[in-house]
């Protein structure tokens, strides 16, 4: 009866437009009121020790991190790099934007900062190159979340978090995964370049390109630096995060030399809003996460898998319409939160390797991020282009498609995301 009370009005608030993070609270503290177990201390108490984790420090830095990078020139500079060299063959541009993605990915952690970024660049570039411009913002609504696979993830954090999982195994079972997601991508970009009879820009020189590679070099130093760190043992996701804060910081201001006291300043907002959101989420979540401990929810869906023989194929068939029809109407972070407390206990009753499925996971969170209506991706490319939401779907579809062939992949072959982890740790 609570369980019903409190989804009731989740689904109310949500349909109201109150924000998730808010919506998830009040619907939380009310379930837990009516039960009459507890009082707003304890609430708040609870609420306050689920962000008392270290790891989740490194959430504001590499939100602070991408949007400096986005400001700060440096995502300008390996756009030119990239240009110079392959912007003159065929669907080169669009090429462009999925490994400005990657690379952006590998310093950012975050799918919105990604697409806004490469987007605020490239999707004119694109347009008046020739391409569709349906197209242009599909491909970097898509690129964009590679962002959350190829390490450091936001996504990656809150799992390992919430799973107490080694945040630095699920960096490295991101890699693979998201270098295939990124050949895919790059394979629907120049099957669609040559089916569209899109061209090249004119072919830059060998002098143009030494003048682009040299100034993209202090850019292209700073996920070396990151990875390096990480998987050297060096410093830990969260001070690696800061890390990168300062690296870019530095380059944008003295470097490329387009960081001013106002951008600054506007940076430093953007920052907050961001990790406002998310903090807000896993607060509220925690409330969440108490309402199920106290019911026994996870428990009884144990019981219940175990009950009526459920396997692993069913599982991830499950899981996989799950997190589709999840992304749907709500945000990566809110799924990750909301859904893992639960699976938790099926994953270990079914000896599902729970590295394997973090990697499923942050990949269906990729398919949340470019699904109508609420996925985040879509906002960020159709309103910073003027855009209506439908058309930015229209062109986002192809590469929907080549993200599902892409998950079917992950799962049919466990190692694509095991191999790295199981190497190195």
């Amino acid at each position: 009866m609570n369980t019903a009370i409190l989804f009731t009005i989740f689904i109310i608030l949500f349909l109201l437009h109150i924000p998730i993070g808010i919506s998830l609270g009040i619907a939380s503290i009310t379930a837990l009121y009516l039960i009459g177990d507890f009082n707003m201390f304890m609430i708040a108490q609870r609420m306050f020790t689920g962000m008392d984790h270290t790891t989740l420090m490194a959430i504001p830095g590499f939100v602070f991190a991408g949007v400096i990078m986005g400001g700060g020139g440096i995502s300008k500079a390996l756009i030119r790099f990239m240009r110079a060299w392959i912007g003159h063959i065929r669907g080169g541009l669009s090429i462009i934007v999925i490994l400005a993605c990657m690379v952006f990915a590998a310093i950012s952690g975050s799918s919105p900062a990604t697409a806004a970024a490469v987007g605020g660049i490239m999707i004119p570039a694109m347009i008046a190159g020739g391409y569709d411009k349906k197209y242009s913002m599909g491909a970097v609504a898509a690129g964009g979340t590679i962002g959350i696979l190829i390490p450091p993830s936001i996504t990656f954090v809150l799992i390992g978090t919430t799973a107490e999982q080694s945040i630095a195994r699920l960096f490295t079972a991101g890699i693979l995964p998201g270098l295939l997601l990124t050949l895919i991508f790059i394979f629907v970009a120049v099957i669609y370049a040559v089916k569209n009879n899109y061209g090249g820009e004119p072919k830059a020189n060998w002098l143009e390109r030494r003048k682009a590679t040299i100034h993209a070099i202090p850019a292209l130093l700073l996920p070396v630096v990151i990875l390096t760190s990480i998987y050297a043992g060096v410093a830990t996701p969260t001070e690696v995060s800061f890390l990168s804060v300062a690296y870019a910081i530095i380059v944008g201001r003295f470097v490329y030399k387009e960081i001013t006291l106002q951008s600054f300043r506007e940076m430093v907002n953007d920052s907050i809003a961001t990790t406002s959101m998310i903090f807000l989420i896993i607060a509220n979540a925690m409330t969440f996460a108490l309402f199920l401990a106290n019911e026994q929810i996870p428990q009884q869906v144990v019981t219940w898998v175990v009950s009526h023989d459920i396997g692993q194929p069913i599982f991830w068939v499950f899981c996989f319409f799950l997190f589709l029809v999840l992304g749907t109407f709500l945000e990566a972070v809110a799924i990750v939160l909301i859904t893992l407390p639960v699976l938790l206990p099926v994953i270990d009753t079914l000896g599902v390797d729970i590295t394997h499925f973090a990697v499923f996971m942050v990949m269906m969170m990729e398919m949340a991020m470019i699904t109508p209506p609420v996925g985040l991706n879509l906002f960020v490319v159709a309103g910073t282009n003027n855009a209506s939401l439908e058309s930015v779907v229209r062109g986002v579809f192809p590469f929907m498609l080549a993200m599902l062939f892409a998950i079917l992949l992950v799962i049919l072959f466990p190692q694509i995301a095991l191999f790295l982890p199981n190497s190195m740790h």
